[in-house]
């Protein structure tokens, strides 16, 4: 597992100039001025993500991944794809939590103008009135097209890039709502919940710890089936 993990290039972390203190713990090393994460102790704590996540879905519990700029926007969406869990690709919309009733409002008119759209409801209209529908529906689509699942606060967010994503760290501190996050050598680890220290900036690595995190969550919603199948079983 570990050479996997050096192979996808998780230990590389930023120069020594950009490191933040509190991610000393899990630094093993400073090569040419590049700070190299401790991989055994990504491992543990990669562990111990995996473990959370695989819990709450195992509860019927959802997680909202959160991953805006390259590379790892192009990873998150096969990501939910693989684990069937709302994500955010594009910009974190200010409330995603803290307002959540207004989002809530703003999904019910997006998902019902799509579904006039396809029953063609909206065939009445002026040529340009449904270009004006269709523009909208896009411009929904690209803000929160990956959210259309969301039906509640999310259980937990998992986050690639914490300093990336700051706002969607506060409001999950500001609302209870426990945080994954990868953890790069230049990020403070202490402002989530189950920091990850790994490279944030590389697709390979970005894809080794999500494709390590999608097998547990998958696991435990295998467990929920499993117990609604074993429920319904002993009604009858």
């Amino acid at each position: 597992m570990l050479q996997k993990m050096f192979g996808a290039g998780v230990h590389w972390g930023h120069k020594k100039a950009k490191g933040h203190p509190k991610m000393k713990p899990y630094i093993l090393t400073t090569r040419q001025n590049v700070q190299i994460i401790n991989v055994e102790k990504t491992l543990e704590k990669l562990n111990e993500a995996a473990a959370f996540l695989k819990d709450i879905v195992a509860t019927g519990g959802v997680v909202l991944v959160v991953a805006t700029k390259m590379p790892s926007k192009t990873l998150v969406k096969g990501f939910a794809e693989k684990t069937g869990m709302p994500y955010v690709e594009e910009r974190w919309l200010g409330g995603t939590i803290t307002n959540f009733p207004m989002l809530s409002k703003r999904l019910e008119f997006f998902l019902g103008q799509e579904a006039k759209t396809a029953k063609g409801e909206f065939a009445n209209k002026t040529k340009k009135e449904q270009l004006l529908i269709s523009r909208d529906i896009e411009r929904l689509e690209k803000k929160m097209g990956g959210m259309k699942t969301l039906k509640k606060i999310p259980h937990a967010l998992l986050i690639v890039d914490i300093g990336e994503h700051m706002a969607a760290v506060r409001e999950a501190k500001r609302t209870g709502v426990p945080v994954v996050a990868i953890s790069d050598t230049n990020t403070d680890p202490t402002l989530v919940t189950h920091p990850i220290p790994a490279n944030d900036k590389s697709a390979l690595s970005v894809s080794f710890i999500l494709d390590y995190l999608a097998k547990a969550m998958n696991e435990g919603k295998q467990q929920a089936q499993t117990a609604v199948a074993a429920a319904s079983s002993a009604k009858q």
